[in-house]
């Protein structure tokens, strides 16, 4: 009988999440075949928990997916782009630029390894394939609800792994068996395929699944539970229904370019599936198992501070990774030069990914999120204090901090021991909102959106939004479509949740597939790199600025700075400014004066087109949101299969896309 090796994996991880019960007691584990671990409910869990150790593998999502998914959208930018190369040159630009600019390339130094991203969510399948046939073999999963549930969560796991591969990478091989001989080299699958086999997983496993704090597997948010599974089953069902760029039907694996395109197959359809994956939402709404945090900025101290695992509804899945492990942090959080109290080991850290230089813009003045989720500013170490942090094109995640770390602290190594949310309530309200207002329910789809604006608005009044009970039904229409008509009308329904999302969720990453399957990847990005430029040059949107605008001369050119105010505020470990909000644009504060400034400093050139042209080439960085020979996201919204991964495949993967072959 088969050896179950992934359970030494699995005990690892068993200890950091204190499930040891029966362990010391037990005889070696890896003496032991598949009709008793699966028969076993402690061996089965420490099997589960080997599914969820490959997310803290290096180049997984501890170093590389979550640092590099997700990159150039219309909020959510990486922090350096390739302004400063010419177009001949633009091969020899950092792999990382080229991946965030839609311009990545099979022998990428980032991606294309023996483990690399792709390989070990592959690996993560394998084991949870190992479990779904160990357990329907042996686990008596129709007499045992616990066996039931560790079945669950492995079907879950392979409908989240496999939803992150197409997501990534378009089409792979699908497998729902342990792998063979006969099998290891198999060639690509049609997405859809992919897409009916985990709906389906999901399906069943949301039947066998405990609610949230149900039972004692479901009290820790890095365990499987019904509420997520509801959720990413909408999630899935979204995108299966919405555009993708993807091969010509029937051309999978045989080097087709691709187009930009719904499926054909009835089964996935918005008819068949956005009813079920409503239900499913509202399912999690009624059960009354998950609602929101009632304080925006309190919720991230709180995940900052890893409190986010146990007593938070808002939460519904985290990825599992242990207290010292993953580079979330490490990654987004506003940056710290070295020298200070919250990083032991004196590190310079964070800043490797920014908001985008308007998204403080986008927000209502009066709105929570703002302030918390876009900051321009860092610590800095020889001074001890904060400051900002260069023009308004340096912007930051406040979400994400060294300092609100305190259980836990940071020690300034390659890990930090942050678990990323993958899913919170919010989510399942703003997918319900929009699935509502395509069934035409717009007094729910109102409902669901009031919920999360109200929550940000924090019982003041918006000046900035449409108000919620005056939005129309709009474009939206019973076969998904309408948001790409009504995207730029926040007075509509699905206006409105457009902008919601970006504002809810900046910052997490979810943004980039949300574009991509409403057929606004490339229509986003070209309008922000517009409102980018009206911010550079105080148009447009931005036009108040200008009147307040002084000449200043660098490199020969001339150009218009609008000046604003800033000082610390140590005690609420943040900086403040004066001069942006409308009711401030060109004044002075009330406590400033050249011989008194009470703390106040001024940036002369804080608005300006001076902060986004690369001196050398002439280029502005908002041209450069994406930048590859198509001149469209599109084609390359999808990584390639990497060259380490096609050559150990040996010629069974073909990659589409006009990548390149091996």
């Amino acid at each position: 009988m088969k050896k179950y090796i992934s359970i030494l994996f699995a005990v690892v991880l068993a200890a950091s999440c204190n499930s040891l019960d029966g362990l010391l007691e037990a005889p070696s584990q890896s003496s032991y075949a598949d009709d008793v671990v699966f028969s076993n409910y402690t061996l089965a869990e420490y099997n589960i928990f080997g599914i969820g150790e490959v997310c803290g593998h290096t180049n997984s999502y501890r170093g590389r997916i979550h640092a590099f998914y997700g990159m150039n959208t219309d909020i959510e930018l990486y922090s350096s782009n390739s302004a400063g190369t010419t177009d001949a040159a633009l091969e020899s630009v950092d792999a990382r630029i080229r991946m965030a600019e839609y311009n990545d390339f099979t022998t990428n130094v980032q991606m294309s390894t023996a483990t690399n991203a792709y390989n070990e969510i592959v690996a993560g399948l394998e084991r949870a394939n190992l479990c779904i046939k160990g357990l329907r073999t042996y686990g008596e999963v129709d007499k045992n609800p616990d066996m039931a549930y560790l079945l669950g969560e492995a079907l879950t796991y392979r409908a989240f792994f496999y939803f992150e591969l197409v997501k990534m990478w378009g089409e792979v091989p699908l497998r729902t068996e342990p792998v063979s001989s006969e099998t290891i080299y198999q060639t690509k699958s049609d997405r859809d395929e992919i897409y009916k086999v985990i709906l389906a997983d999901l399906e069943e496993a949301i039947g066998y699944l405990y609610w949230p704090d149900e039972k004692g597997q479901t009290v820790r948010r890095d365990r499987m539970n019904k509420a997520f599974a509801k959720g990413l089953y909408a999630r899935i069902a979204l995108s299966a229904a919405g555009w993708s760029f993807r091969p010509d039907e029937g051309k999978v694996g045989t080097g087709n370019p691709g187009s930009l395109r719904l499926t054909t197959d009835p089964e996935l359809s918005a008819a068949v599936l956005y009813p079920k994956a409503l239900q499913h939402l509202k399912d999690v709404i009624t059960s009354g198992t998950a609602s929101l945090a009632g304080d925006y900025e309190q919720f991230w101290k709180k995940f900052n501070n890893s409190e986010h695992l146990t007593g938070v509804p808002e939460v519904l899945w985290v990825m599992p990774l242990s207290d010292s492990r993953g580079r979330w942090n490490y990654t987004h959080a506003y940056p710290h030069s070295a020298g200070g109290p919250w990083i032991t080991n004196n590190s310079a850290r964070g800043g490797s990914s920014f908001p985008t230089a308007n998204l403080w813009f986008k927000y209502d003045s009066n709105d929570s999120r703002r302030d918390l989720t876009a900051v321009n500013m860092r610590w800095n170490g020889e001074t001890q204090e904060w400051e900002l942090r260069g023009a308004v094109n340096y912007w930051f995640w406040g979400k994400y901090r060294y300092e609100w770390m305190i259980t836990n602290p940071y020690n300034g190594g390659n890990d930090d021991g942050i678990k990323p949310i993958i899913m919170r309530y919010s989510d399942v309200l703003l997918m319900a909102a929009e699935l509502a207002a395509y069934q035409g329910d717009l007094v729910g789809a109102k409902n669901y959106l009031g919920q999360v604006r109200d929550r940000a608005m924090a019982g003041k009044t918006a000046t900035k939004y449409t108000a919620v009970n005056d939005l129309t039904l709009g474009s939206a229409s019973s076969d998904g479509s309408g948001m790409e008509a009504d995207h730029a009308n926040p007075a509509t329904i699905l206006g409105a949740i457009f902008q919601e999302r970006a504002l809810e969720f900046a910052g997490e990453f979810l943004r980039k597939q949300d574009l991509i399957r409403w057929k606004l990847l490339k229509t986003a990005l070209d309008e922000e790199s517009s409102d980018l430029s009206d911010l550079a040059n105080m148009t447009g949107a931005y036009a108040a600025y200008a009147p307040y605008a002084k000449d200043k001369t660098k490199d020969d050119r001339t150009y218009k700075a609008y000046p604003i105010f800033w000082k610390e505020d140590h005690a609420s470990q943040k900086i403040v400014f004066f001069g942006l909000d409308s009711d401030e644009i060109g004044k002075t504060p009330s406590d400033y004066s050249v011989t008194e400034p009470n703390g106040w400093k001024v940036q002369e050139s804080y608005i300006s087109t001076e902060a986004f042209i690369n001196a050398t080439t002439g280029n502005y960085t908002f041209n450069c949101l994406y930048r590859n020979a198509y001149d469209d996201p599109y084609p390359r919204s999808v990584w390639p299969m990497y060259a380490a991964t096609m050559n150990a495949m040996q010629g069974a993967l073909v990659n589409d896309y006009g990548y390149d072959q091996l």
